[in-house]
């Protein structure tokens, strides 16, 4: 894939893949009835209708219903270990692909999209404003993204916290890589703000199924430290170990009532976010 067929790709996803949770039903002045209700010194008396006042000499407020659109941002883990590699794909590649592709569908509907990149100790900020020039920016910028380093470090999440208190949903792509638990404690910070928060996790379909032949030396990305590993003789602990590591970050980001789903490299994107969809939609996430 290249980026430039992004917006080809999100029109195989689904309709309405953000229809849900992507629209807040407020009451006010639009034009779908909802219902009357008394008036109120203050009222805007543009919304009185005067049809009921001449029926019942009272004074109503005719309330609809109207759609306002939010701000979806996107917030991409671009520390080193997101240069895994599984049989050609990156897991930074795929992280690409999926903030691109809701940002288009974001957009498509009128919501504001931003994006923040976690990177070698570094925050980048790219605000959130609803047009189409704005998504060519956030595709340009998700496109010049290269790994490197570390997550970056709480001291730089002032702008993450600085904005006017207005909620968001926070679409964070990662590969839950984290020595000291920094994500984990960034995601808890960002929940109690209220915001929604949906966590797709990568997994390179080499890491899920351990398929390495032999002695196999392992490197860690982010610190080039190696270990050498019969995989024959470690494979069945590393299963049981993996699917308890996978279970509780389900757990624990369920309990901060974060959306969670794990994501393998190798799964096409539009039957990932549409078997997301599904899931979700069952309230299973």
């Amino acid at each position: 894939m290249a980026i430039k067929d992004l917006p080809l790709l999100a029109k195989t996803v689904i309709d309405g893949f953000m229809n849900g949770f992507n629209k807040s039903t407020v009451k006010g002045p639009g034009l779908e009835f909802s219902q009357y209700r008394s008036y109120q010194p203050g009222d805007d008396l543009r919304q009185l209708d005067w049809r009921m006042f001449a029926r019942s000499d009272r004074y109503y407020i005719r309330e609809s219903e109207i759609e306002t659109s939010i701000s979806v941002r996107f917030l991409v883990d671009a520390s080193a270990s997101m240069n895994h590699d599984d049989d050609g794909i990156k897991k930074i590649d795929y992280a690409r692909f999926v903030a691109a592709s809701l940002a288009y569908l974001a957009n498509l509907q009128g919501d504001s999209v931003a994006l923040n990149v976690f990177k070698d100790g570094e925050l980048f900020s790219l605000p959130s404003k609803p047009d189409p020039q704005h998504l060519q920016r956030l595709f340009y910028h998700l496109q010049q993204v290269s790994p490197a380093g570390a997550f970056t470090k709480p001291v730089y999440y002032k702008e993450l916290f600085a904005g006017n208190g207005r909620k968001e949903l926070l679409v964070f792509i990662t590969d839950m890589y984290q020595p000291e638990g920094e994500i984990n404690a960034l995601l808890t910070s960002l929940a109690a703000l209220k915001h929604e928060i949906i966590v797709f996790h990568l997994m390179g379909q080499n890491e899920l199924d351990f398929d390495f032949k032999g002695y196999t030396t392992l490197e860690d990305l982010e610190t080039s430290e190696t270990i050498q590993v019969n995989t024959a003789r470690a494979k069945e602990a590393y299963t049981q170990r993996l699917q308890q590591h996978l279970a509780g970050i389900r757990s624990e980001l369920l309990g901060k009532r974060i959306s969670y789903r794990m994501l393998s490299t190798s799964q096409p994107l539009d039957e990932a976010l549409r078997d997301y969809l599904v899931q979700r939609k069952k309230g299973a996430l």
